[in-house]
């Protein structure tokens, strides 16, 4: 049996054992009861509450209006429906960065209000200071380097990251420099597939992608995108599993026709 299928619980022992077997990691967003607990029973490793929740759950343009308060609540809604995946938290936009000390109380918050199991930043050598700080309390911590939806407005665009030698080679560094400073895994987003592979054969913590290519040691996706939720936005990079948005659409169609119509509720559906 496979190292995830033997386990009852992921942990990110879990994750480092697979990557050790040469073994894909699976992970998925989050940010509701309901379909958390749909990803779960569906086996997924690990289940990332995002802070892509600011896009999909609340129509923003990026990830910077999510609060922390946002994000526990996200998180707490979460961990009540999962029983075997590892639950990690994005810390939001100003919760970490330049103050390391404003960064541990803010993930203390996170792992006592929510029950969550780790958390997530974005960034390399600028914000180590704030992940040795976290680790230092005992709270697992899970890294983010090339495209850092947080610092959008510094990119100015959603572009691929490190095409160019000095850019990449700054990635392997910081990737390395997280691997040292104790995270236990690796977000790599949105950066050509042969530097996420040298990424991913230089250091022994787990690399997952998203938009990285093939060689990494797991795939993430935002799960509204994979289930055709939000249709708005299509890199390449993305698989749709399923039209949801269509099927969602047509379904509260023939509702509104069957109560025009009374169709709805019928005899079977009332109380004598």
């Amino acid at each position: 049996m496979s190292i995830a299928g033997k386990a009852r619980k992921v942990t990110t022992n879990t994750l480092l054992e697979m990557k050790r077997a040469g073994e894909p990691i699976t992970m998925l967003t989050a940010y509701d009861y309901s379909l958390a607990r749909l990803v779960d029973a569906g086996g997924v490793d690990v289940i990332l509450v995002g802070d892509s929740a600011s896009n999909v759950m609340a129509g923003n343009e990026t990830t910077v209006p999510m609060t922390l308060d946002h994000m526990i609540y996200h998180a707490q809604c979460v961990v009540r429906a999962v029983d075997r995946a590892l639950i990690v938290v994005d810390m939001p936009f100003g919760t970490y960065q330049g103050n390391s000390r404003h960064a541990l109380e803010s993930a203390i918050r996170i792992m006592k209000e929510s029950g969550a199991h780790s958390v997530k930043l974005e960034g390399g050598s600028e914000i180590v200071e704030s992940i040795q700080r976290i680790l230092t309390a005992g709270i697992p911590v899970m890294g983010h380097l090339g495209l850092t939806p947080q610092s959008i407005y510094k990119f100015g665009t959603y572009t691929v990251r490190a095409r160019e030698d000095a850019e990449a080679e700054k990635l392997i560094a910081d990737a390395k420099l997280l691997e040292a400073a104790g995270c236990f895994g690796i977000v790599l987003e949105k950066i050509p597939a042969p530097l996420a592979k040298r990424v991913s054969e230089a250091i022994e913590i787990p690399t997952i992608g998203i938009g990285a290519g093939a060689d990494v040691d797991g795939q993430v996706l935002v799960l509204h995108d994979m289930l055709g939720i939000t249709m708005d936005f299509s890199p390449r990079f993305l698989r749709r599993y399923l039209n949801l948005e269509t099927d969602i659409k047509e379904a509260v169609s023939t509702f509104v026709e069957d109560v025009r119509t009374k169709d709805f509720p019928n005899s079977d559906e009332q109380y004598e």
